[in-house]
């Protein structure tokens, strides 16, 4: 049973939005107990070179400036870590991830805090969650060889140890839109709750 859901909408658009109805829908099926919220529409600030040095100075080293510049990404990797499921939307766009999601995924990628580096190389910290991607499109396929999005997503998510990973797909919807529907039914469908 799914406690708590961290749900991240990446799409522009609020209304006629497919990925945020696909991710309702995931919500309804699932019946967390509790939901938090992460809406990128409006956008998160890029990491520039203030907060990598802030992220690179030890934490009792750090300036108020300096935490102040991580306070952000501090509670978006909290929002993470309080979820048993994460719950994405995330929009095919020009064959990749919504920028806005890119930049939700450089604020919560932290050496230390969400994966460590060891002698066998990077190892995630975020382990024992699940992530559920409501992916959507107009014409790429997911998994087809100019979907630059899902195999990210899949790889990024597990960089930072959630490697259970699954995929809810409505796309090529400008394609043959009753179709993607049905196969996101099917998908639907198939989550255990």
């Amino acid at each position: 049973m799914t406690k708590t859901i961290l749900r991240i909408d990446a799409s522009a658009r609020h209304d006629g939005s497919e990925s945020r109805a696909l991710t309702q829908r995931i919500l309804d099926r699932l019946a967390p107990d509790e939901v938090i919220n992460r809406d990128l529409a409006a956008s998160l600030p890029a990491i520039d070179a203030e907060w990598l040095n802030a992220n690179w100075t030890p934490e009792d080293q750090r300036s108020d400036a300096q935490r102040e510049s991580l306070a952000l990404s501090d509670t978006l990797i909290q929002e993470v870590k309080s979820a048993d499921t994460i719950v994405i939307g995330a929009p095919i766009y020009n064959f990749g991830i919504p920028a806005t999601l890119k930049t939700w995924v450089d604020q919560i990628a932290r050496a230390g805090i969400t994966f460590k580096y060891s002698e066998s190389g990077p190892q995630g910290l975020m382990t024992g969650k699940r992530a559920i991607i409501a992916i959507t499109s107009g014409g790429t396929q997911v998994g087809s060889d100019i979907d630059f999005a899902s195999g990210y997503l899949r790889h990024v998510l597990g960089f930072v140890g959630i490697t259970d990973v699954q995929f809810v797909a409505a796309d090529q919807l400008a394609v043959d839109a009753d179709a993607s529907h049905a196969k996101a039914d099917a998908a639907l469908q198939a989550l255990a709750a």
